[in-house]
């Protein structure tokens, strides 16, 4: 079996596009939450969310028509050539290769499908400028098409909240088995009334800030980017000299059906548990948990809940970038793992914000509003989904 080493990073994110902008907007705390215009918010009281601005898709997506791409699969495009870019690989190089690209989405391309349907109601017509290819499976075929790829194995994971993590996972065991020499591998989502309106009627969406693990959070805010991870053999990325942000150790997977909202404590101290043993490590040795901290009562208490079941009673510091990124649905965990990557290269730890008062219900350090310095050696990635769906991956610094 390979080793795996990540080394290649491209973000597509509120708080910055590409890997430099957006770890410093980490270690600043920096807040992606702004007034929502990619759709219209008349009669909604809350009208607060992530959205992407700096991003100009013609700047990265050069060899398809932008107009035949939706939101996600733009973002998605994007993340993949700085990705690439990021780990030294050129295009021939890819080419020559076995390859893989699986990206995880919750609505994919949603936002299109919702702006089509819009003028077909209208009877206004299509105009020329909205994409033509809606489904989910268009994202990682616009990356492989946009990359020149024609003999990879392309896959969509639609496990909603906990998509970028599934294709990790998928993208892990596909460079350990010697399947694949390259992967490209994470999630991408655009923000759309659609889901906005799901968590607003549900109760879950702050009218301000999200503020995960703090006495007075009200809900999450949605948000939208793309998160890109290149992993390739440790050896074969040794070997050309690449630079190694981190090592994916193992992951865990389950799911309990139990409830269609509302997550399972003892579920996900099981999906733990599973990553921890596929990973060989044990919970002492874990300095740092990315939470799925989404900023809701039940989400966090749980959460916390599954957390001191495995590590205790004082487990490890335990952040949520949701506080600066808003909840990215299918890019959340991959945005989350990229964190977890350049936190273990650059050695520090990024803060949650928003944060006054830690709920006693959560019991955890979680690195209010500023950022610290710490020797990091193992990381691990949560992300829990409606339905039931748990992925936990654990990286670790290359040795």
């Amino acid at each position: 079996m390979n080793r795996v080493a990540v080394t290649g990073l491209g973000v597509v994110s509120s708080i910055g596009t590409g890997i430099d902008r957006y770890t410093a907007g980490l270690r600043a705390g920096r807040s992606g939450a702004r007034p929502i215009s990619v759709f219209d918010t008349d009669g909604f009281a809350n009208d607060i969310g992530c959205e992407v601005t700096d991003f100009d898709p013609a700047r990265w997506i050069t060899a398809q028509p932008v107009e035949d791409l939706g939101r996600a699969a733009r973002f998605s495009v994007a993340a993949a050539r700085m990705a690439v870019d990021d780990a030294g690989l050129d295009q021939d190089g890819l080419r020559s290769g076995r390859g893989m690209v699986c990206l995880g989405t919750t609505d994919g391309g949603g936002d299109a499908g919702e702006r089509i349907a819009e003028h077909v109601v209208r009877g206004t017509g299509i105009p020329a400028h909205l994409p033509r290819r809606v489904p989910a499976a268009s994202i990682p075929v616009a990356v492989a098409r946009e990359l020149g790829l024609s003999d990879v194995d392309i896959s969509t994971v639609a496990t909603a909240c906990a998509a970028g993590n599934y294709a990790l996972g998928n993208a892990y065991d596909a460079i350990a088995s010697g399947d694949v020499d390259f992967a490209l591998c994470g999630g991408a989502d655009a923000m759309c009334r659609m889901t906005f309106t799901g968590f607003y009627r549900l109760g879950a969406v702050d009218p301000e800030r999200c503020r995960p693990f703090d006495v007075g959070r009200q809900g999450i805010l949605t948000g939208e980017g793309a998160g890109v991870l290149v992993l390739e053999p440790l050896e074969k990325a040794v070997a050309r000299g690449a630079r190694i942000y981190a090592e994916v150790l193992g992951y865990g997977l389950n799911c309990d059906a139990r409830h269609p909202v509302a997550p399972d404590q003892d579920s996900v101290a099981a999906c733990m548990w599973l990553a921890l043993d596929d990973a060989g490590v044990t919970p002492d040795q874990v300095d740092l948990i990315s939470a799925h901290g989404t900023g809701t009562k039940a989400n966090d208490t749980t959460e916390c809940g599954a957390i001191r079941d495995v590590f205790g009673a004082a487990p490890p510091r335990t952040v949520s970038v949701k506080s600066m990124l808003g909840h990215t649905m299918g890019a959340a965990s991959a945005l989350s793992a990229i964190a977890c990557a350049v936190a273990i290269r650059e050695g520090f730890i990024p803060p949650t914000i928003n944060h006054t008062e830690t709920d006693p219900a959560c019991g955890i350090d979680c690195v209010p509003n500023v950022a610290v310095e710490a020797d990091l050696r193992v990381v691990q990635n949560n992300a829990l989904a409606f339905g039931g769906d748990n992925a936990v991956v654990l990286f670790g610094r290359p040795t």
